[in-house]
């Protein structure tokens, strides 16, 4: 399927970059940029400039690591960008400082600035957008995009002197005057509903979503919403009918008042409207004047039968909250980051998840899945069965600092035929636990002499 038919305006990430933030001490990059490793049926090409020929994008990063090494971390540093977006203008306080979360294992460290850059593909368009915080002010922030391949400013921002574009100069003048020294430019510029910088703004709103154990809820009642429409219904009961889990049907109930109220402060944040919670018009919101859960309904042998949430297997209940934000995912073109996207789901699943986002044909709007796992048959054996490429592997480690290393599978020139799930296992690309058998010995050996 060529680019043409599959849209001419696709919004995608490039790469993320970030320093000292939360345990990533240095400088990280995680590119989403296709390689000549790249297994050339999962490259989705997408045109980035006027007149130019498209690049080689790649729909899915599955990160991997011992336990505690920082793969959430890398999930959550991105989380964190969209949040200072989404949050600095109408949630700062004036003087009240910058929220943030710098590496905080030495102290000179926690006194640097924090700083973060992200390049998109944004309605054809590449975009570049930056950001230095400290814990007052921000020191830095800028803005490009590249229309015709080369670098149009839109924004350069040193502390209190800002440099504009030539772009709707007398808007631009406009958010100087609401401009706060802890508060980003983007931001305010969104607020004030600049025409060139507001789409940048609703790329971190609407196409950079995160999943993590703590907003499960929020994701069923999100997969649940989706129910009400006939087209989306179709997609959510097939997906969880193709899980083998037995579920002939899902039936809403009415949640307490309580949980309602408590659904209503998560649900925007997970569906990037957050911004317009407290106004009247937030379209989240006004969908949800009753808040429903839902009871599967499994097949059984002489009839089906509704089994209440407390009676569902966990690996169940991770899957329904994970199917809403798949399906608006893949229908929006949008960014899905997956905390332990392996967490009680078997692997099977898992895998077809995965191609979905790999397949150009089942994912013509090019959404990507950025997921972390400790699941190795992910990795593959030999080239003929092989979920990832060897350029959409990456790995974290704890170096003995506490500061986390993030660096790619290429870095060690894998061969095509490489098996690489076996080599991570025997320990040739790091990232592994170092364990000491020798300690557990010693604690069972202390539990034996207490009960003996």
């Amino acid at each position: 399927m060529t680019a043409e038919t599959r849209g001419t305006k696709p919004s995608v990430l490039l790469s993320f970059r970030a320093e000292n933030a939360r345990s990533f001490k240095d400088g990280i990059e995680l590119s989403m940029l296709a390689t000549a490793m790249a297994e050339k049926q999962y490259v989705h090409d997408v045109p980035w400039r006027e007149g130019g020929s498209p690049i080689d994008v790649l729909p899915v990063a599955g990160v991997f690591g011992a336990n505690a090494s920082g793969k959430s971390n890398l999930l959550r540093v991105m989380a964190d960008m969209r949040r200072h977006v989404l949050g600095s203008f109408r949630s700062g306080i004036p003087g009240g400082g910058i929220a943030r979360w710098p590496f905080r294992l030495d102290e000179q460290s926690a006194a640097l600035p924090t700083r973060y850059e992200i390049d998109i593909v944004l309605g054809g368009v590449r975009h570049e957008y930056g950001m230095e915080l400290d814990d007052d002010r921000v020191v830095q922030e800028w803005a490009y995009q590249y229309p015709k391949g080369r670098a149009r400013l839109l924004f350069d921002r040193q502390g209190d002197d800002v440099r504009l574009g030539t772009a709707e100069r007398s808007r631009s003048r406009t958010v100087l005057d609401l401009l706060r020294p802890n508060a980003l430019l983007l931001s305010t510029a969104a607020a004030a509903g600049h025409p060139v910088l507001l789409p940048l703004h609703r790329w971190f709103q609407r196409n950079l979503r995160f999943a993590e154990a703590d907003s499960r809820s929020a994701r069923q009642v999100l997969t649940a919403k989706m129910l009400d429409d006939e087209t989306q219904r179709e997609a959510v009961l097939r997906m969880l009918r193709a899980a083998d889990l037995g579920i002939a049907d899902v039936r809403k109930y009415t949640l307490d008042p309580a949980m309602q109220e408590r659904l209503r402060r998560v649900l925007p944040i997970l569906m990037g409207t957050e911004e317009e919670a407290a106004e009247d018009d937030n379209p989240i919101l006004k969908s949800l004047d009753e808040l429903t859960g839902v009871n599967l309904v499994h097949r059984g042998a002489g009839t089906d039968i509704e089994l209440d949430a407390e009676e569902e297997s966990l690996g169940t209940l991770v899957w329904f909250g994970l199917v809403g934000p798949v399906i608006d995912s893949l229908r929006k073109g949008a960014v899905l980051l997956a905390d332990e996207l392996d967490a009680s789901l078997h692997p099977d699943l898992v895998e077809h998840l995965v191609r979905m986002f790999q397949n150009p044909e089942k994912n013509p709007k090019r959404a990507q899945l950025v997921f972390n796992s400790h699941d190795t048959t992910l990795l593959g054996g030999a080239v003929d069965d092989r979920l990832l490429g060897r350029d959409q592997v990456w790995f974290t480690q704890k170096l003995n600092d506490g500061r986390t290393q993030l660096y790619p599978l290429t870095r060690f020139d894998p061969r095509k035929q490489e098996a690489v799930g076996k080599r991570y296992l025997d320990g040739w690309y790091g990232a592994k636990p170092i364990i000491a058998p020798g300690e557990f010995d010693s604690i069972a050996d202390l539990v034996i002499s207490e009960n003996s």
